[in-house]
Protein backbone atom coordinates (compact mmCIF):
# COMPACT_ATOMS: atom_id res chain seq x y z
CA UNK A 1 0.00 0.00 0.00
CA UNK A 2 2.85 2.32 0.94
CA UNK A 3 4.66 1.53 -2.35
CA UNK A 4 1.55 2.45 -4.35
CA UNK A 5 1.36 5.84 -2.63
CA UNK A 6 5.05 6.50 -3.33
CA UNK A 7 4.56 5.58 -6.99
CA UNK A 8 1.70 8.05 -7.43
CA UNK A 9 3.46 10.83 -5.57
CA UNK A 10 6.72 10.54 -7.48
CA UNK A 11 5.14 10.00 -10.92
CA UNK A 12 5.49 12.99 -13.25
CA UNK A 13 2.38 15.11 -13.46
CA UNK A 14 0.58 15.05 -16.79
CA UNK A 15 -0.44 18.60 -17.64
CA UNK A 16 -2.44 19.66 -20.66
CA UNK A 17 -0.45 21.24 -23.45
CA UNK A 18 -0.52 25.00 -23.69
CA UNK A 19 -2.57 25.77 -26.78
CA UNK A 20 -2.42 29.36 -27.96
CA UNK A 21 -4.58 30.28 -30.96
CA UNK A 22 -5.05 33.89 -31.99
CA UNK A 23 -7.32 35.32 -34.68
CA UNK A 24 -5.64 35.30 -38.07
CA UNK A 25 -6.49 38.27 -40.26
CA UNK A 26 -4.92 36.85 -43.40
CA UNK A 27 -5.81 33.15 -43.10
CA UNK A 28 -8.77 33.21 -45.45
CA UNK A 29 -9.38 35.18 -48.61
CA UNK A 30 -12.00 37.89 -48.34
CA UNK A 31 -11.35 39.01 -44.76
CA UNK A 32 -10.72 42.60 -45.89
CA UNK A 33 -13.97 42.61 -47.87
CA UNK A 34 -15.83 41.18 -44.87
CA UNK A 35 -14.50 44.01 -42.69
CA UNK A 36 -15.68 46.50 -45.31
CA UNK A 37 -19.13 44.91 -45.34
CA UNK A 38 -19.38 44.97 -41.53
CA UNK A 39 -18.39 48.65 -41.50
CA UNK A 40 -21.03 49.42 -44.11
CA UNK A 41 -23.70 47.57 -42.10
CA UNK A 42 -22.71 49.55 -39.00
CA UNK A 43 -23.10 52.77 -41.00
CA UNK A 44 -26.54 51.70 -42.24
CA UNK A 45 -27.53 50.83 -38.66
CA UNK A 46 -26.52 54.28 -37.42
CA UNK A 47 -28.35 56.02 -40.28
CA UNK A 48 -31.51 54.00 -39.56
CA UNK A 49 -31.19 54.86 -35.85
CA UNK A 50 -31.17 58.56 -36.73
CA UNK A 51 -34.20 58.09 -38.99
CA UNK A 52 -36.03 56.21 -36.23
CA UNK A 53 -35.18 58.97 -33.75
CA UNK A 54 -36.60 61.64 -36.06
CA UNK A 55 -39.80 59.69 -36.75
CA UNK A 56 -40.26 58.84 -33.06
CA UNK A 57 -39.80 62.47 -32.05
CA UNK A 58 -42.44 63.52 -34.60
CA UNK A 59 -44.85 60.86 -33.29
CA UNK A 60 -44.16 61.96 -29.73
CA UNK A 61 -44.86 65.60 -30.66
CA UNK A 62 -48.10 64.75 -32.49
CA UNK A 63 -49.24 62.63 -29.57
CA UNK A 64 -48.48 65.32 -27.02
CA UNK A 65 -50.15 68.08 -29.04
CA UNK A 66 -53.25 66.06 -29.89
CA UNK A 67 -53.81 64.88 -26.29
CA UNK A 68 -53.24 61.27 -27.32
CA UNK A 69 -51.24 59.66 -24.51
CA UNK A 70 -50.95 56.32 -26.34
CA UNK A 71 -49.31 57.97 -29.35
CA UNK A 72 -47.04 60.08 -27.12
CA UNK A 73 -46.00 57.00 -25.17
CA UNK A 74 -45.16 55.13 -28.37
CA UNK A 75 -43.07 58.09 -29.50
CA UNK A 76 -41.16 58.15 -26.20
CA UNK A 77 -40.44 54.43 -26.43
CA UNK A 78 -39.31 54.88 -30.04
CA UNK A 79 -36.87 57.62 -29.00
CA UNK A 80 -35.38 55.40 -26.30
CA UNK A 81 -35.13 52.38 -28.60
CA UNK A 82 -33.49 54.36 -31.39
CA UNK A 83 -30.96 55.86 -28.98
CA UNK A 84 -30.25 52.39 -27.57
CA UNK A 85 -29.75 51.00 -31.07
CA UNK A 86 -27.29 53.79 -31.86
CA UNK A 87 -25.35 53.09 -28.65
CA UNK A 88 -25.15 49.38 -29.46
CA UNK A 89 -24.07 50.05 -33.07
CA UNK A 90 -21.42 52.50 -31.94
CA UNK A 91 -20.11 50.39 -29.08
CA UNK A 92 -20.28 46.99 -30.79
CA UNK A 93 -16.56 46.77 -31.61
CA UNK A 94 -15.59 47.88 -28.10
CA UNK A 95 -18.00 45.39 -26.51
CA UNK A 96 -16.71 42.50 -28.60
CA UNK A 97 -13.08 43.42 -27.81
CA UNK A 98 -13.90 43.65 -24.10
CA UNK A 99 -15.54 40.21 -24.00
CA UNK A 100 -12.76 38.75 -26.17
CA UNK A 101 -10.20 39.95 -23.60
CA UNK A 102 -12.31 38.57 -20.73
CA UNK A 103 -12.49 35.22 -22.51
CA UNK A 104 -8.73 35.17 -22.99
CA UNK A 105 -8.22 35.47 -19.22
CA UNK A 106 -10.36 32.44 -18.37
Amino acid sequence: MFDLAITYLTAPLVLPMDINIDPNSDGLPGIAQLRTIVGAVMTVGLILSVLALIISAIVWGFGANSSNPHLAGRGKIGVLVSCGAAVICGASVTLINFFWNVGQQV
